[in-house]
């Protein structure tokens, strides 16, 4: 039985995993919103296929935001072992990525490899204008929580031991799989360990005599589901409002945090479940194991900046699965640079929300956060010849409170001139880290490196102009 909701916002409606239907939204908390993101293992650079995930969570957060909850998100981070797999078997990603490296299989190497792929993430987030969580907790300094997980687990009847970790029994939790998805098949397809009493049941912790923490039951590392467990329920409470994820997620990973949570806490870990579509290239799922991973830097370089793939991402519903090719990311580009030199053309002042527009684009993404018709709704006010053009602006900046695709004025580097006929300019992120970037490489006296970033600059859209002041950048 989920606990009762308090809220009395507006009517919000987000398709919820757990019910398999859509439901309007009530928070636990008034118009506090408490929000887990299922974040990533950083044993490597995250690619195309991963941001998507972390986009959609963002528009659930910025779509609360706009209708004046406070929202609370919690995206973990993982930087200690879990399994190739969702499974019992199989070698440890973080471990994985030490050998790729070259490195001693320690406690302290992996935190140095998670912490330089940690940073990359969180500098790769800025760049799709991502607004970060409210934290980002790390398992591996979350240890205690997770053995207390596990020994509260141990205590009411629902894990054991075996001789290489300690189990969830899955025939003790009656509710097991809420979600759906395929989850005893999943399971089934790891190599049985004659020790598990049913196919099902799942590692909550590892043995490692070699590497890995002290703990009551014996050393070694924790399961992947009981990390989520614990970091999501001690910052946000046992229960909370949304759990996010992709829809990889569902079977097993998700299934197992509730069985988790449930079993030892007596009540449900969270009210809406919400999942992320794939995006493929060429029907395939994007992924290193794939081969295809492509990296922002990439995008990049085939001149699609990371704002452009944000918009991309915004054309097509969450829960509709996209296809990835480099023309539909080029004309993103092509559509983002058209609206954003129109709204540079636009007053800056004196204008108003227009009523009715922001009344459609309330619908659109209350309606379990139909962006591809936010957009449209956006097209059609750049289009509307009886709307003046300050009040467009006035109007296009209050979307992109939700958007988030570069309209809204930013704080620019002090060397970036902010005097306009039309205001200030409106300079993406990912431009302003060129142009500090390339500063930086003027400064150390490498004018090669300064010169490529300007080049780049200009096939972007922009001018720069070196003044005893600093740069001056216009759009072209």
């Amino acid at each position: 039985m989920l606990p009762s909701r308090t809220s009395s916002g507006p009517d919000i409606f987000f398709y919820n995993t757990l019910t398999k239907k859509k439901e309007k939204f009530h928070s636990l908390h008034g118009r506090a919103v408490k929000m887990y993101t299922c974040g990533p293992t950083v044993y490597d650079y995250a690619h195309i296929g991963n941001f998507r995930a972390y986009v959609f969570a963002e528009i659930v957060r910025r779509t609360l935001e706009y209708a004046g909850y406070e929202v609370k998100q919690v995206m973990n981070i993982t930087d200690i072992g879990h399994l190739v797999g969702d499974g019992d078997s199989g070698e440890d990603k973080m471990t994985a990525g030490l050998k790729r490296e070259g490195l001693d299989l320690t406690l302290s190497n992996m935190k140095m490899l998670a912490e330089r792929y940690a940073e990359a993430f969180e500098e790769d987030l800025k760049r799709l204008n991502i607004e970060l969580p409210f934290t980002f907790p790390r398992a591996s300094e979350h240890i205690p929580e997770q053995i207390a997980y596990v020994e509260t687990l141990i205590g009411k009847g629902y894990a054991y031991a075996t001789k290489d970790g300690v189990y969830f029994e899955v025939g003790k939790f009656p509710g097991y799989g809420a979600l759906g998805g395929s989850a005893s098949y999943d399971h089934a397809r790891i190599a049985h360990n004659p020790e598990k009493r049913d196919m099902r049941d799942f590692a909550l912790w590892k043995f490692d005599e070699k590497l890995g923490w002290e703990a009551p039951f014996g050393k070694g590392f924790p399961g992947w589901h009981i990390e989520c467990v614990a970091m999501s329920t001690k910052y946000l409470g046992k229960t909370f409002d949304i759990h996010t994820g992709g829809v990889d997620h569902i079977a097993v990973h998700h299934n197992d945090e509730i069985a988790e949570a449930e079993a030892a806490n007596g009540k449900p870990l969270a009210n809406f479940w919400m999942h992320g579509e794939f995006i493929t290239i060429e029907a395939k799922r994007i992924g290193k194991s794939e081969g295809n991973a492509v990296r922002l830097y990439q995008l990049e370089e085939r001149g699609v900046s990371p704002l452009a793939y944000r918009y991309l991402l915004l054309t097509a519903h969450y829960r509709q699965k996209m296809n990835f090719t480099w023309e539909a990311a080029e004309a993103a580009q092509t559509a983002l640079n058209r609206a954003q030199r129109a709204y540079r053309e636009f007053p800056a002042e004196g204008g108003r929300i227009q009523d009715a527009y922001r009344e459609m684009f309330r619908e659109a993404l209350y309606d379990d956060l139909n962006t591809p018709e936010a957009l449209s709704i956006m097209w059609n006010l750049f289009r509307d010849d009886g709307i003046s053009p300050e009040d467009k602006r006035a109007t296009l900046y209050d979307f992109d409170r939700v958007l988030g695709i570069g309209m809204r004025p930013v704080e620019h580097i002090e060397a970036i001139s902010r005097s306009s006929a039309m205001g200030p300019l409106v300079i993406p992120p990912e431009i302003e880290a060129q142009i500090t970037e390339r500063e930086e490489a003027r400064k150390a006296g490498d004018f090669a490196k300064a010169d490529k970033i300007r080049d780049s600059l200009t096939q972007k859209g922009y001018s720069v102009e070196d003044t005893q002041k600093g740069p001056v950048v216009r759009p072209i």
